[in-house]
């Protein structure tokens, strides 16, 4: 079989262009980034939004294992399998980050004949959105370290008489917004701003800082929740980046500098269109991860292709644990738009390594007897599964397990886990998915599945919280009623930290849990399904501006590091210009 990025070359695409008019958008709703992209604006969404609303189908999964289930192939293998089966369908995902892409999972276009295309051109850059979101917030540390500056360099009252602005007065002892970049780099968690030469202030006012990565931005989780542009200037302005010598909140909007913030994410709202390699019109926006933001596609995209399309196929990061319960508590509640139906992606493999009877690292070789017929492993490791089904059927949202199909499988394991889940006492169904190999042929049974579900089982949406509840509460609920924990502790850090945003009357917002993606427990070496298991959360912070507080869960870290053999390895470019070894 080809490779990805040789399946994708030798793949004719449609001009971008026929493929948006096909689907029902204007020509002044589009602008062209070259033959194979296009910008759509916001006016669709003004022009559509009396039109009746499409069924958003959340692709989520069983826990993830070094070993790749396969979740963005088997929803763009989706979308085209719906439209194999007479269905008018479109596909969001996220943009990729550079850090992944450079660092160890490589692109995320999905893979096979089931993939966005270009996929080097979605996979690398695409036309600048994490970059806007990186200026924008850049642009804020550097506002507040200049504000420092002026301000204590001849102190507060020489600075409002010689400006007119009133001091801000910021405790440098208490900024909480860092600085970011779109790559892996663990020597930027921690750096130190300002430092001079020996009695010199002209580089401003040393101070402890560090970086984020780029998508763990605020303004990224702002750029998915948003509704319009008139709802991200107002979200922008709220973004909280420290606090007085008084201990009040300091605002983007105090330093005067959410206008521009705006200005600089003036085009990044509006999300990119590409297609799959069957010419399904897919639109690519915002790129939150689902360990440390709340990992789903835009609103804004969902809002125009479920005006678009009779089916919207969008995915949530990682397991069910992760994107999907955020997909219900963060999104669906600040859009008023629920699933429809989740499917849930499983690999026999995948079980197997769920099972805790093997022992799996990121880059190492898999080891042979995991494609073996081994019922042990595969029964054990059900109880994953089995798990992330009851999750879903929770909120109350009907459910399809996709078995993704590897050349190894065996059609007697197969069948013994089809059997297994039948056997379940939910209204789930089951297909086995050969999107990889088949491209929309090998999803037709999963299409056929997801219509069934979504015409005879009508979701009975229930978040496990309501905004109005105190924020204790809704971090009680996601760790006990949606992780299954038996209690959950709060370091002195934490408590500090929950009483201060009560007190500054943050207590409406969302919870947005940071934990490891690797168990549905916050320790990642603790496989299956855990029960009666502790939360400890080390840090809370304040996204005001996204509506939400994350809840930093273990070690969970908001700057990934670069492997020992990071995929940037595997790149390099040809005398024609054509990239080598992205996957």
């Amino acid at each position: 079989m080809l490779s990805d990025i040789e399946i994708s070359r030798s793949t004719p695409l449609r001009p971008i262009s026929d493929v948006a008019t096909a689907i029902g958008l204007h020509s002044d709703e589009i602008q062209t980034h070259g033959q194979h992209k296009a910008k759509i604006s916001l006016k669709a969404l003004k022009r559509l939004e009396n039109k009746k609303t499409g069924k958003l189908i959340v692709v989520t999964a069983i826990t993830p294992t070094p070993l790749g289930e396969g979740k963005t192939v088997t929803a763009i293998g989706l979308a085209q399998g719906l439209f194999k089966v007479g269905q008018s369908v479109m596909t969001c995902i996220r943009q990729p980050s550079m850090g992944p892409v450079f660092g160890v999972k490589g692109g995320a276009a999905g893979g096979g004949y089931s993939q966005v295309a270009p996929m080097e051109e979605l996979n690398l850059h695409l036309t600048g959105d994490i970059h806007a979101v990186t200026v924008a917030h850049n642009l804020a540390s550097a506002a507040i370290d200049a504000r420092i500056y002026h301000e204590q360099r001849k102190g507060y009252d020489d600075f409002e008489a010689r400006t007119g602005l009133s001091a801000l007065r910021i405790d440098t002892d208490s900024i909480v917004w860092k600085r970011v970049i779109d790559h892996n780099d663990r020597a930027l968690r921690k750096v130190t701003v300002g430092i001079n030469d020996e009695g010199k202030t002209i580089n401003g006012y040393e101070r402890e800082d560090g970086f984020d990565i780029s998508a763990a931005s605020e303004l990224m989780a702002v750029l998915a929740l948003a509704s319009d542009l008139k709802d991200l200037r107002q979200r922008i302005g709220k973004i909280v980046v420290g606090y007085n010598l008084e201990g009040k909140a300091v605002t983007t909007e105090d330093l005067g500098v959410a206008g521009a913030m705006t200005v600089s994410m003036r085009e990044a709202i509006e999300p990119t269109m590409m297609q799959t390699l069957e010419g399904i019109p897919t639109l690519i926006h915002a790129g939150p991860f689902a360990n440390i933001a709340h990992g789903n596609s835009s609103i804004i995209a969902d809002n125009i292709a479920t005006k678009l399309a009779d089916f919207t196929v969008t995915e949530g990061g990682f397991g069910s644990d992760m994107g999907f319960e955020k997909a219900c508590n963060i999104k669906a509640q600040a859009s008023n738009k629920a699933p429809d139906c989740a499917v849930i992606v499983a690999t026999l493999r995948g079980l197997k390594a769920n099972s805790g009877l093997y022992s799996l690292k990121p880059g190492q070789p898999i080891p042979d007897s995991m494609y073996e017929k081994d019922s042990a492993a595969l029964e054990a490791g059900f109880a994953n599964l089995k798990w992330h089904i009851e999750n879903v059927t929770k909120y109350g949202v009907p459910a399809v397990v996709a078995i993704n199909r590897f050349p190894q499988d065996t059609d007697e394991e197969l069948q013994q886990l089809k059997n297994m889940v039948e056997a379940l006492p939910y209204s789930v169904e089951v297909a086995v998915c050969e999107a990889f190999a088949k491209g929309g042929a090998g999803a037709v049974e999963l299409a056929n599945k997801v219509v069934e579900q979504c015409h005879n089982t009508p979701a009975q949406f229930t978040p496990l919280y309501r905004m109005n509840q105190p924020l204790e509460e809704k971090i009680m609920a996601v760790s006990e009623i949606g992780y299954g924990a038996a209690s959950v502790t709060l370091s002195d850090k934490a408590k500090s930290q929950l009483a201060q945003y009560k007190a500054l009357g943050f207590d409406n917002l969302a919870i947005c849990m940071a934990k490891t993606p690797m168990s549905i427990s916050t320790d990642g070496s603790v496989k299956g399904a855990p029960s009666q298991f502790d939360v400890p959360i080390r840090e809370l912070r304040l996204c005001a501006g996204a509506g939400f507080i994350y809840a930093l869960c273990g070690n969970v870290m908001t700057m990934p590091g670069l492997p020992d053999k990071p995929a940037f390895m595997n790149l390099d470019i040809d005398e024609d210009g054509n990239i080598t070894g992205l996957s």
